[in-house]
C-alpha cells in the first residue's frame, strides 16, 4: 500500500493505522464526482491523501451553497462514528486526487475496536461543526470579498498549490451570489 498522507489516518498509532488501512482501498477522487447524496446513507468514508470535496447543500429552489470543505487534513464520513448515515449535503470531489476508502459499516465497527481512531473522528466533527458555524455567520455578516478570499485560501491550503483554476460562475456558486459580485471583488483583488 502507498504512504497515506491523510492527516488523520498519519495520527493514528501504527498498528492501529496498520489495521485501519488493512479495510482501505485505494478511490481515485474525479472532479465533480459525487461520493454523498443529500439525505441517503452515506455507503463509503473518504480519506483524501490529496485533492478535496466541497459539502453543498441545497435548500428549497435556492441555489446550492458550499458549507464545507474536507482535504488531506479531514475526512468525508467523520459523523459515522454518531451513528448517522445519512447527511443533508451533497459531497462533490472539488480538487481531483485519491483517497483512501472505508465501508460505512466497516469504519464502524474499526472505530469501536480502536479508541485512537473513535477520539479522531469525534474530533473531526467537532472541527466541521466549528467550520460550519463559522462559514454561517461569515456567510451572513462578510461582504463578498473577504467571503471570496476565505475560499480561495481554503483551497489552496487543500489544494497544495499556487495555481489552480476555477470560473467566477464556479465561484458564485460556492459563495451562493451573483456572478457580477465575484466579478467585482475579483476586480478588486487585482488592484
Amino acid at each position: 500500500m502507498s504512504r497515506s498522507e491523510n492527516h488523520i489516518i498519519r495520527l493514528l498509532p501504527p498498528k492501529d493505522r496498520r489495521q485501519l488501512l488493512d479495510h482501505c482501498e485505494p478511490f481515485d477522487l474525479v472532479l465533480s464526482q459525487e461520493l454523498s447524496v443529500r439525505g441517503k446513507p452515506l455507503a463509503f468514508a473518504h480519506f483524501p491523501n490529496e485533492g478535496f470535496l466541497s459539502l453543498v447543500i441545497h435548500i428549497d429552489s435556492h441555489p446550492p451553497l458550499e458549507v464545507g470543505m474536507v482535504g488531506v487534513e479531514s475526512m468525508l464520513g467523520s459523523e459515522l462514528v454518531l451513528g448517522t448515515a445519512a447527511t443533508p449535503w451533497r459531497a462533490l470531489v472539488q480538487g481531483a486526487g485519491s483517497s483512501w476508502r472505508i465501508e460505512a459499516s466497516v469504519l464502524r465497527a474499526q472505530s469501536a475496536a480502536m479508541p485512537a481512531l473513535e477520539k479522531l473522528l469525534r474530533a473531526c466533527v467537532l472541527i466541521r461543526l466549528h467550520q460550519q458555524a463559522l462559514a454561517s455567520a461569515c456567510q451572513r455578516y462578510h461582504a463578498i470579498a473577504p467571503r471570496l478570499a476565505r475560499w480561495l485560501l481554503m483551497s489552496q491550503d487543500r489544494s497544495r498549490t499556487e495555481c489552480f483554476h476555477v470560473t467566477q460562475e464556479f465561484l458564485a456558486l460556492m459563495l451562493g451570489v451573483r456572478r457580477v459580485g465575484v466579478t467585482e471583488a475579483a476586480s478588486r483583488f487585482q488592484s
